[in-house]
């Protein structure tokens, strides 16, 4: 199988990842990765639950583990993406990852369950142009799957910019790397009636 980078913090650093053959996933470059997880390093976002959707070799949520997050959640629809992201977890010699081979749609659908828990932090990382970005971004305040606060960072194509507000989520900052962008995310604070900003 192809070499997909590696682990570049914390206990698992320096481990060469593993990708699927056939151009299933794409890489997540170092730059962007330190980027992205020294951000959430530096906002205690990896103190809670991690969620990697479109999850590709697992690159995202084993680096969240690699650093402290105490679980990742993968969510992923290739079958063999899915079998890479089980070994890759094991090669790293990382507990406290699911895996769970479906549709992001499908997934963010269903009626969580309560005593799971909530995410401190999701990756968003579709395929560029995938439509469903904008679904996912909306679903994940809507659905309960979100901590308050929370931090939901999306990766995407620089043209296509998702909106600054998607539901109850307010775009904070935006990280540009060539093609790539990071767009962070977080809920509004509620209002003093209750109800959450749109």
């Amino acid at each position: 199988m192809p070499d997909r980078g590696r682990v570049i913090g914390g206990s698992a650093r320096g481990l060469r990842l593993e990708a699927p053959r056939g151009g299933v996933v794409r890489p997540l470059s170092d730059r962007v990765k330190e980027s992205l997880f020294g951000a959430l390093e530096a906002d205690g976002a990896l103190a809670g639950p991690f969620l990697d959707l479109y999850a590709g070799s697992g690159a995202g949520g084993i680096e969240a583990l690699s650093r402290g997050a105490p679980t990742a959640t993968f969510v992923e629809r290739d079958d063999r993406a899915c079998s890479v992201i089980r070994a890759n977890l094991a090669r790293a010699r990382l507990a406290g990852g699911t895996v769970i081979c479906d549709d992001v749609g499908r997934y963010l659908t269903r009626a969580r369950d309560p005593d799971a828990g909530q995410f401190s932090a999701v990756l968003v990382d579709p395929p560029y142009g995938d439509e469903t970005l904008g679904r996912a971004l909306a679903a994940l305040p809507s659905g309960g799957w979100l901590a308050h606060p929370g931090i939901v960072v999306a990766k995407h194509f620089w043209r296509d910019d998702p909106p600054e507000r998607i539901g109850s989520l307010r775009r904070t900052r935006q990280k540009r790397f060539g093609e790539t962008v990071l767009s962070f995310y977080t809920r509004e604070e509620r209002r003093s009636t209750g109800e959450e900003e749109t």
